[in-house]
């Protein structure tokens, strides 16, 4: 494996990639690195242990970005500077200011075309891509396996952090693509017509707080990616695997597996889907628990 050090980000004024999948390959990274317009975009969080029983602790993955980035990658703070500093909670939504804010410091703007990864299982990618399409911006697309299918494959790591050339980004907010408890206390007392997509991910081998709303539609995260892997499974078997939630509007919510499963629904051409409005954990404490 070969590695690059420090590089810097700087947009032009030449078109972007061309984006046909919220999900790209490697390879196609791989041909369209360096491109003009392009920004590359690593996401990791780093979880912690459980602080109290069924509440995890997250904490930046700005070092391991540091260690070793697809090259020429910038990081974002979902943390951070990606997410709302008054939610209570981690990965509140940011303000459509914030955001702009975040995204622009990166070299990023409404021209640009962005590829999100990370170095776990992808949900922290699917969550920057999520923000982007919540913010009115489709041209994002996340990297399929991540940063382990990108080292697995012997292709070249960057070194260090990368500095981005500042842009200005324009959010255009789709208020439409959140939704409060108010709405789903509606869908489960039946005066909504939507189907409850429970989606939980495994925290060192359980489940970090499961639950179970009335009415809902259960699934792990886990179940949406191949095993070993951790590319996104195929129409058909996603359609499978999501079957009982589709035909109607959807809300997810739970854990932070709710944007995984918001990105397999777009893969499967199903775009009516909305995200509980709150902080997760938020959600979830009030949620009733799974027996």
């Amino acid at each position: 494996m070969s590695v690059v050090r420090r590089s810097v980000v700087r947009v032009t004024d030449y078109p972007a990639p061309q984006l046909y999948s919220p999900v790209v390959s490697t390879q196609w990274l791989a041909d369209h690195l360096g491109a003009d317009r392009l920004v590359v975009v690593d996401t990791t969080v780093i979880p912690g242990a459980l602080s109290t029983p069924g509440s995890l602790s997250w904490a930046s993955g700005a070092d391991r970005f540091a260690a070793g980035q697809v090259p020429g990658a910038v990081f974002a703070d979902l943390l951070g500077t990606f997410a709302g500093p008054d939610g209570g909670a981690p990965f509140a939504r940011p303000s459509a200011t914030r955001f702009e804010a975040a995204t622009s410091a990166l070299g990023i703007d409404n021209a640009t075309t962005v590829i999100v990864y990370d170095a776990a299982d992808g949900r922290w990618a699917c969550r920057l891509w999520w923000l982007f399409r919540t913010f009115g911006y489709d041209s994002v697309a996340v990297l399929d396996g991540g940063l382990p299918s990108w080292t697995a494959e012997g292709r070249t790591l960057g070194t260090g952090l990368s500095v981005p050339h500042p842009s200005t980004f324009t959010a255009h907010p789709r208020e439409h693509l959140w939704v409060d408890r108010a709405y789903v206390d509606s869908v489960v007392a039946g005066l909504t017509d939507a189907a409850l997509l429970g989606t939980n991910v495994p925290a060192d081998g359980a489940l970090a707080r499961p639950v179970r709303v009335p009415g809902s539609v259960e699934i792990a995260a886990a179940d949406l990616v191949a095993a070993g892997s951790g590319e996104f499974l195929g129409e058909r078997m996603l359609r499978e695997r999501l079957a009982p939630a589709l035909g109607r509007r959807v809300v997810a919510f739970g854990s932070t597996g709710a944007v995984t499963a918001a990105l397999a629904l777009a893969l499967i051409g199903e775009h009516d889907v909305a995200l509980f409005d709150g902080a997760p954990y938020g959600w979830m404490a009030e949620a009733v628990p799974a027996a």
